[in-house]
């Protein structure tokens, strides 16, 4: 079920109560699934209980979101392809934070990418700035990091379920963000990680916060993914500006060329509508 062929079915009912009586056929042509597929999906659904399932997330205090939900944030329902669930482990409050900084770089920051980290994000978190990030290794994981150590919040948006943190040696910092934090995915809880679902997992990223903030990044790197996107979704993006030689630099400083403010000092990283 892909997004678009759930926006398919939301569009002939949004309120999914005749998905029960619907036939493989139907949801073949409804969907533009073949018949196997089809056939898969119906048998999926009339095996599979819905209560039993949501008691079962209850009990691992797993809160299930949709756009229908007066719980669903508001920033996401802004986006073009906001997620029809969220699962959600921890403050779900921090989703309507009045402001929300993203955060994401390399997976192998230099010496210069962090401790230019270090310097610039405990001011924003000490004015209780939220900070989102992906909970990957390198920038992501040391922004979670940072927001923890420094009696900030945080939230790691995930690109699998639950079950399957990834990358394995973040699971400490996840189990400590799940219960004093916010740890969130649009993948049920037994979803592996594959490989096609970080970017899509990145438009979440840039969709929950008000500003982006780039830290080295390659030319070919994933967090150029979540800037264009940003930039899509009508987000600010910000950049750490680096050396001309360095190959992590190479994607910011191109941010920059195409018109991303560069990041110099603290108050480069705070907007004027966080005020209030």
């Amino acid at each position: 079920m892909t997004w678009k062929r759930m926006k398919r079915l939301m569009r002939h009912d949004s309120t999914l109560k005749s998905l029960y009586e619907w036939s493989p056929p139907f949801f073949s042509r409804l969907l533009h699934l073949s018949s196997s597929q089809a056939l898969h999906v119906y048998r999926y659904l009339h095996a599979t209980n819905p209560k039993h399932i949501r008691d079962q997330y209850k009990t691992r205090n797993i809160e299930i979101i949709t756009p229908l939900h007066e719980a669903y944030p508001k920033r996401l329902l802004q986006i073009y392809d906001p997620p029809w669930v969220l699962y959600g482990k921890g403050d779900i409050s921090l989703l309507h934070a009045s402001s929300l900084l993203a955060v994401v770089g390399t997976r192998t920051p230099t010496d210069y990418g962090t401790q230019a980290l270090k310097h610039l994000l405990p001011p924003l978190i000490k004015k209780k700035v939220p900070i989102v990030s992906g909970l990957a290794t390198g920038i992501d994981g040391l922004s979670h990091s940072l927001a923890i150590k420094h009696s900030g919040k945080t939230v790691a948006v995930l690109g699998s379920g639950f079950d399957y943190i990834y990358p394995r040696e973040h699971k400490k910092l996840a189990n400590t963000i799940a219960s004093e934090h916010l740890l969130l995915s649009e993948y049920s809880p037994s979803t592996p990680p594959r490989k096609w679902q970080f970017p899509a997992r990145n438009r979440i990223i840039s969709g929950l916060a008000d500003l982006i903030f780039i830290v080295e990044a390659g030319e070919r790197s994933g967090s150029l993914i979540t800037a264009y996107q940003a930039l899509e979704q009508g987000k600010e993006v910000r950049v750490l500006p680096g050396s001309i030689f360095s190959p992590y630099s190479k994607g910011t400083n191109t941010l920059i060329e195409e018109g991303a403010a560069p990041v110099l000092t603290p108050e480069h990283l705070w907007l004027d509508i966080w005020e209030n």
